[in-house]
C-alpha cells in the first residue's frame, strides 16, 4: 500500500510540474520543440518531421506562419 501511495504522489508531482512549466510558459507554448535543433537527435541534417524547419532555421516554420 506503500509503494502505491508514493507512486500516485511521485506521478502527481510530476504532473504538477510540467502543469506549471506550461502554465509559466508564453501562450503555453515550449521553446525549441522542433527536433532539428538537437545536433544528437539530427546528426545527418534533415529537416524537421513536424513543420519541415531545415537545421540552419532559427523560428519553427508553424510558428513563424502564426505570427
Amino acid at each position: 500500500m506503500k509503494l502505491l501511495l508514493l507512486t500516485i504522489g511521485l506521478l502527481a508531482l510530476a504532473f504538477a510540474g510540467i502543469a506549471i512549466k506550461i502554465w509559466t510558459q508564453k501562450d503555453g507554448k515550449f521553446a525549441g520543440t522542433c527536433a532539428s535543433q538537437s545536433p544528437f537527435l539530427n546528426k545527418s541534417g534533415e529537416p524537421c518531421g513536424m513543420c519541415g524547419k531545415l537545421p540552419e532555421e532559427q523560428e519553427c516554420r508553424n510558428e513563424a506562419s502564426q505570427a
